[in-house]
């Protein structure tokens, strides 16, 4: 397993790679690393196939973009299709978790030539609605439930991402807390967050790693954040809107490469991800597998190794 620098389309990227054979490409979330693979890497390399995690756009030792607007998910997945060109391959299988979900699931929307499977973890593809920008319905929600602000609604803000800049590890070690499926219910966010609160004060002052992270695996996000700040990482949720604008031409489109998904029992993603995922089968048109882990939550791939591994190397086989 070895770190590089790649240069790809006015982009430099840090991958974590090991292996040879067929490229799988494994995109992380908020707020991760391409570390946060490390398991998946290691049993794909192991199963002879090239596995290859970078850090994505705005986070770790890749390249950070200051305008807010260069976040958008044509920029992520042009990121994705440059990087497996930069490989020196002309195909793959592209793994997402978290954020990285959406991505991988429009990579494959959009270019299942280049893309010829997909496997998502934790958020399930969620289609454009013709009904207006997602932040308005979001809004919608929030008021009907009764419930606070979803917390990306409170992303949205030009400076929301200061209370993690102003402490990297505090923000970092209640946010693994609170979406890990070992915190007990009644201590795991829900994702809402009250008027007057922030979703890091939503979090319990006494949260503790999850058994899973080491302390020393926690340093390693402590140090990428502590230097690359988190305004890239939340700018990717400043862009649902102009997503919504910039994708009108998807309308409708399914995704019809195989597909699977899999999910932990209590993530909390599900509390407003869960209509989509009820759904799946009829936007990915081939989906293969989808699976429901029991007692997991939100970081699945660390959380669950074994079985994430598992279950991506039986589909990967399948293809």
């Amino acid at each position: 397993m070895q770190t590089r620098h790649i240069q790809t389309d006015g982009l430099t990227q840090q991958i974590l790679e090991a292996g040879s054979g067929p490229l799988v490409l494994l995109l992380h979330g908020f707020p991760e690393l391409g570390v946060s693979w490390r398991a998946q890497v290691q049993a794909l390399a192991d199963a002879g196939f090239h596995a290859v995690a970078p850090d994505m756009r705005g986070y770790g030792g890749t390249d950070k973009p200051g305008d807010a607007a260069d976040y958008s998910i044509l920029h992520l997945v042009g990121d994705m299709v440059d990087l497996v060109r930069a490989l020196g391959q002309t195909s793959c299988v592209v793994v997402g978790h978290d954020w990285g979900a959406p991505v991988a699931w429009h990579c494959a929307l959009t270019r299942p030539d280049l893309f010829r499977a997909v496997f998502g973890l934790s958020v399930p593809f969620q289609p454009r609605r013709p009904k207006g920008p997602p932040t308005a319905a979001m809004a919608a929600i929030s008021k009907r439930l009764g419930l606070g602000d979803l917390y990306i609604s409170r992303f949205q803000a030009a400076d929301a991402h200061a209370l993690f800049d102003a402490d990297p590890a505090a923000a970092l070690r209640k946010m693994f807390y609170a979406y890990d499926g070992a915190t007990p219910d009644g201590r795991q966010s829900t994702g809402f967050i009250p008027e007057g609160q922030s979703l890091i004060s939503t979090v319990p002052d006494d949260a503790t790693l999850p058994p899973w992270m080491s302390e020393a695996h926690f340093k390693e996000y402590v140090a990428a954040f502590s230097a690359g700040g988190f305004k890239g990482p939340v700018d990717w949720y400043r862009n649902l809107d102009r997503n919504w604008s910039l994708t009108a031409h998807l309308q409708d489109a399914r995704i019809r490469t195989p597909a699977a998904f899999v999910v932990g029992e209590r993530d909390p993603v599900r509390h407003y991800a869960g209509p989509h995922e009820a759904g799946l089968k009829e936007w990915a048109t081939d989906l293969r597998m989808q699976v429901v882990i029991p007692g997991a939550g939100h970081w699945i791939q660390q959380e669950r190794p074994d079985e994430v591994n598992r279950l991506l190397l039986e589909f990967l086989k399948g293809l």
